[in-house]
């Protein structure tokens, strides 16, 4: 029940950590390759990490932090010849399916990151529900997400749903920029291929890039996928993106659209296994159309922070998950992603869903990406303010018009700032506090 901190590109000897510690009876932390100094110092104090396993090329990160660490005892570099001592067999610890596997930290955007503690059933529960009861994943696929196999997403991608079955996985060391990722597609010839809606719309923006033979699903999640992202995409590829919800707390996507059941615009349904409803402010489910928060139970949720008590409690009541989502349920019952609770925006007494407003900006044919957040007049009063990265010739006048020839009239955005690129996480989300 040790912790093992990994800090590995996505290469082979994460799932060999990954799998190794948890046979042995340890637990994995697999970190994110994209933070600091002093985020790792947190992580290794917080952990109580008696290991540490790292890629040479990631080791100069961590070094100022090593001398002073009060729990750690090894640090394994991963071109460490102490590799080809390890036993050909040993024999795995007795452990449960509600024993401690691994964690995964979470992204840190609302303070220090918090360590989601999963169990080892959580594992099966995501291959069986949505790697095998939505993807149909089966030995013959070639898997490649763009997603890191330290996130919950990359993790159920590249490692979980195609080790369950004997599945190809494709791991790309380096960062997943849309260059690298299209010579990947071109390259391995995938099968089932995962990524966030940024990517795809910058996949999109290059008119050289062309079908992928065997492509047959397309799944993203991270944000909400613009409805003309998807069907552009469906069009020039052939193949559906597959959007939906996932979370760290989660482990993998519980509300998708399904192969055969395509709405773009939703979030589409939950995914069988896991129960969603959407509820108000005391915790009553609210009626079809209304914006509420939601909440999520399954089989794979984590079952607390570590040492966070007051988080945990927030986040995990009862069996319910509160994911810190806003949604509403159109007619037909498929879900509405509104944004994050705290991106919301009330203009003029009334709710304002970000995404919707985005979506809208992104049908127009020169804009790229967009991002909506709230900014006060000179009156004080709350108002849409959009960011937008051009990818033709527009102005402001010009998205202002096309937006109010679409949407209600007090969800336009004021204000529109043209910017080179928005503020992501590692994830690919955009970071909307950092705009406001």
């Amino acid at each position: 029940e040790q912790r093992v901190l990994l800090l590995l590109l996505d290469v082979p000897e994460l799932p060999a950590v990954f799998w190794g510690a948890i046979k042995l009876g340890a637990v994995p932390v697999p970190a994110n390759t994209m933070l600091t100094s002093s985020d790792y110092d947190h992580m290794l104090r917080d952990s109580r990490a008696r290991v540490l396993v790292v890629s040479p090329a990631l080791y100069e990160k961590v070094e100022p932090i090593l001398r002073d660490q009060p729990f750690l005892r090894h640090i394994v570099r991963s071109d460490d010849p102490l590799w080809t001592l390890s036993p050909d067999h040993f024999e795995p610890a007795e452990t449960s399916r509600d024993d401690v596997a691994f964690w995964l930290y979470s992204s840190g955007s609302t303070g220090k990151p918090k360590g989601a503690i999963h169990l080892h059933g959580h594992l099966d529960a995501t291959a069986r529900l949505y790697g095998e009861g939505v993807l149909g994943i089966r030995e013959d696929d070639v898997v490649f997400s763009a997603a890191k196999l330290f996130f919950a997403y990359g993790l159920g991608n590249g490692m979980t749903f195609p080790f369950s079955v004997g599945a190809t996985t494709v791991l790309l060391e380096g960062r997943p920029t849309p260059q690298a990722v299209v010579k990947v597609l071109r390259e391995e010839q995938p099968t089932i291929f995962f990524g966030v809606p940024t990517l795809f719309a910058s996949i999109l923006a290059d008119p050289s890039n062309t079908r992928v033979p065997r492509l047959r699903v397309c799944v993203s999640a991270g944000e909400a996928l613009p409805k003309e992202i998807g069907e552009r995409w469906k069009k020039r590829f052939g193949v559906d993106i597959l959007d939906g919800i996932g979370s760290t707390e989660m482990l993998h996507i519980f509300l998708s659209l399904q192969p055969g059941d395509i709405k773009y615009g939703t979030t589409g349904k939950p995914v069988p296994g896991y129960d969603c409803e959407i509820v108000d402010e005391r915790e009553q489910p609210v009626q079809p159309g209304a914006i509420g928060d939601l909440r999520v139970r399954g089989p794979s949720s984590a079952i607390g922070y570590w040492n966070n008590r007051e988080k945990s409690i927030a986040a995990f009541r009862g069996p319910w998950t509160y994911t810190g989502d806003k949604f509403y349920q159109d007619d037909a019952g498929y879900f509405v992603f509104c944004g994050r609770s705290d991106d919301m925006i009330k203009a003029g007494g009334i709710w304002v869903s970000p995404a919707e407003v985005e979506a809208c900006l992104i049908e127009h044919p020169a804009v790229l990406e967009a991002a909506v957040v709230a900014h006060a007049d000179e009156n004080g009063l709350t108002k849409p303010k959009a960011f937008v990265v051009r990818k033709g010739e527009c102005s402001a006048e010009e998205l202002q018009a096309h937006v109010k020839s679409r949407l209600a009239h007090y969800k336009y955005p004021r204000w529109i700032e043209f910017v080179e690129a928005l503020p992501k996480t590692a994830t690919g989300k955009i970071q909307r506090f950092r705009l406001r």
